[in-house]
């Protein structure tokens, strides 16, 4: 009897010493198949068993990349999309119209020309009804506002599943702040001076001002300033105040005006073809939401950055900044709500999305109103 303790232990080393033994022979097969540096071979095997297939595409953008701010986002996606996957998504810009028109880029991506795109949804407003609320509402939410609708209420959800309909999945990729109220070659004073002006314009501030009498005509960035200077339109809207500097507005129009009613956020958006992105990996997917997050934050810091030193420079040039009277701004925000309300009521996904906003803004108001600072104070 006294023996089986001994041989239970005995029993127990063995097993022990063959289980430290299995580890050690295992550890060692295990290096000795492995190639000298093999940390970073294995790395890389993980990543592109993970990451799928090389991805190299054309991508059409909608604004130049020689535009401050606008043209300079989309250059940084692709750079960072490059450098974040090692080089196995490769996205190759070209500029509005060498490949694609600028207004057609979600025919392009929906119909397979190319896989992806980079544009404002709101140029798809009259195929798509509901688009301009996902690119820009007059009298509407500010950037984060929207970034918060988006990512937080259900702007993606209802986004993706509007453009699902179109074969498109699309991505918030680019967000700007304000843009002016427009470069104006003659004084703006009074509702009056409204009529009958001839005036660029894009997306849901389009149609308000022109029931306010205006001759409203739509041209991509490009061929704005050859119309302004030539007199086919007296005013035109665009962008921000150092991207309508650099397209030389400021060269022919003198009164630049705010605030910018009709676009108190700018929105952009990777547009994927549907049928592309469901072929992408997991880790491909995630890659782009992810650059496409970081391009929306480094987009906007930038743009509110660089406004202040550009209208400070308007002296020099002899542009006058100035303020909308307050009572033509109300009318616009009056006739504002009429548009809203009927595009509304002709198209089902239109009125959802605009309910799903003013949802979103009455609930976030209350913290709006009582944790900000007042913007005279």
């Amino acid at each position: 009897m006294a023996d089986k303790p001994a041989n239970r232990t005995m029993t127990n080393r063995a097993a022990l010493i063959a289980v430290i033994t299995a580890f050690i022979v295992g550890l060692i097969g295990s290096l000795a198949v492995r190639p000298v540096g093999g940390g970073a071979n294995e790395s890389q095997a993980i990543a592109s068993t993970n990451s799928g297939a090389p991805i190299n595409w054309r991508l059409p953008i909608v604004f130049q990349t020689t535009m401050p701010v606008l043209g300079e986002n989309p250059i940084y996606l692709a750079e960072a999309i490059r450098v974040a996957s090692a080089g196995n998504i490769q996205l190759t810009l070209f500029e509005p119209g060498e490949i694609v028109p600028a207004f057609s880029i979600t025919d392009a991506v929906r119909d397979g020309k190319v896989n992806a795109g980079y544009t404002w949804l709101g140029y798809d407003q009259g195929k798509i009804p509901a688009s301009p609320l996902i690119s820009a509402v007059p009298f509407g939410m500010e950037p984060w506002e929207y970034s918060a609708w988006w990512f937080h209420g259900d702007g993606k959800t209802l986004t993706e599943a509007l453009y699902r309909r179109y074969n498109l999945h699309p991505i918030y990729c680019g967000m700007t702040g304000p843009e002016t109220a427009g470069w104006f070659r003659e004084e703006i004073t009074e509702l009056e001076d409204v009529r009958g002006l001839k005036i660029r314009f894009a997306g849901l501030g389009g149609k308000v001002i022109e029931r306010l009498g205006a001759s409203v005509t739509m041209l991509p960035g490009g061929e704005i300033f050859q119309a302004l200077e030539k007199g086919a339109i007296d005013a035109t809207e665009f962008a921000l105040p150092i991207v309508d500097q650099s397209l030389g507005f400021s060269r022919v129009a003198k009164y630049n005006y705010y605030p910018g009613w009709h676009q108190p956020f700018t929105s952009s958006h990777l547009v994927i073809n549907l049928a592309i992105w469901e072929t992408l990996s997991a880790s491909q997917q995630a890659l782009f939401d992810t650059a496409c997050t970081a391009a929306v934050t480094r987009n906007l810091a930038q743009a509110e950055a660089l406004q202040g030193d550009v209208i400070a420079g308007f002296a020099g040039k002899g542009v006058e900044a100035r303020n909308l009277p307050e009572p033509l701004l109300r009318e616009l925000n009056r006739v504002t709500e009429e548009v809203l309300e009927e595009e509304a009521a002709r198209d089902a996904d239109f009125a959802t999305i605009l309910a799903s906003q003013r949802a979103f803004r009455t609930s976030y108001a209350h913290w709006k109103a009582r944790a900000y600072l007042p913007r005279d104070f």
